[in-house]
């Protein structure tokens, strides 16, 4: 036989009288607001980020859309009477004869020179991964390239590739192969400038990589090693796996960098010679600044097309790494 334990009822509260008396309502429970000295200390510390946001982001992608969406000139520049075109400056741009060269040369020398600098900073990564002796100091040199300013190397390689009195060409023909004009042939301008943005991009891929590399927990190439995996399937199967999301941010920022690379190109070819190594950076900087009659509503229109592809693989990027976080 089954008992129930039954809960004491209620009991209405009687006055004097006999009469039940209301009880009283619940209680509300108030969530306790923040004091306002503590907002105002909030707003404080975001307000220089903010400030500097709207002044050096916002402010000059706003002013580099209205110059590709108005036909402006010197003088309309200067008094601010530009009339609208909407996207007449675009249809300039991709009618223009150099727009299929400039985006050739932008492709390519964005995609070789990704795969070289990520391939060999992964390289080296895994190298100075082993902890030898001198491995720091080596990895200290290897920084020097990313350090020295963009001038700088720049210089150096156009000095190092000079056909006449370049080191390149001495020891080439220290061995018997002939002189290239590297930097004044149509055929090898393009390389040239890739060659010398792949040796700045180097280091910035080995730091971050071996930051990734020393994540990965010793543990597992141990277990690995001992199941008798060698140190390629060690590699491919444990190493390069843990190591995609720090790879996939190395690559978006170098795709980033890459894209908007003017300094290399324009101190070593200026993009030539005959717009062979022509990228829409120094594209843009041509038509805006370069010519004596400059054209800024194109130069703005071919600079927004830079940041529209930007913009796209970030937002690409962001996606990708939220499906990895939902599986």
């Amino acid at each position: 036989m089954k008992h129930t334990t039954h809960l004491p009822e209620r009991r209405p509260v009687l006055d004097r009288n006999g009469a039940a008396i209301a009880a009283p309502p619940p209680a509300r429970t108030t969530t306790r607001r923040r004091p306002a000295s503590q907002q105002w200390a909030a707003w404080a510390f975001l307000a220089p980020v903010t400030l500097y946001l709207a002044l050096f982001y916002a402010y000059p992608l706003y002013r580099n859309l209205d110059l590709s969406l108005r036909d402006y000139t010197v003088r309309s520049f200067v008094q601010g009477d530009a009339p609208f075109t909407g996207l007449e400056n675009y249809r300039k741009v991709f009618d223009d004869p150099a727009f299929g060269p400039a985006l050739t040369h932008t492709v390519l020398f964005t995609a070789v020179c990704l795969f070289f600098q990520y391939s060999i900073g992964l390289a080296l990564a895994v190298f100075f991964h082993q902890h030898f002796r001198l491995s720091a100091t080596l990895r200290a040199l290897f920084l020097v390239p990313w350090l020295l300013p963009l001038i700088v190397s720049a210089s150096t390689w156009s000095w190092m590739l000079n056909s006449d009195s370049g080191v390149v060409n001495a020891a080439l023909h220290a061995v018997g192969l002939d002189p290239v004009n590297w930097l004044t042939s149509p055929q090898w301008s393009l390389t040239s400038v890739i060659i010398a943005n792949i040796w700045i991009g180097v280091p910035f891929n080995l730091v971050v990589l071996h930051s990734g590399l020393q994540s990965i927990p010793h543990s597992l190439h141990e277990a690995a090693a001992l199941d008798g995996a060698s140190a390629w399937r060690r590699f491919r199967s444990i190493t390069f796996p843990l190591l995609r999301p720090v790879s996939a941010i190395t690559l978006l920022l170098g795709l980033v960098y890459t894209l908007k690379v003017f300094d290399i190109v324009w101190i070593m070819t200026k993009g030539g010679p005959v717009d062979s190594s022509t990228t829409f950076a120094t594209w843009s900087y041509r038509l805006g600044f370069g010519n004596l009659l400059p054209a800024f509503g194109p130069g703005a229109a071919v600079g927004n097309l830079l940041v529209v592809a930007a913009l796209v693989f970030g937002l690409v990027y962001l996606r990708v790494q939220r499906k990895q976080a939902m599986s």
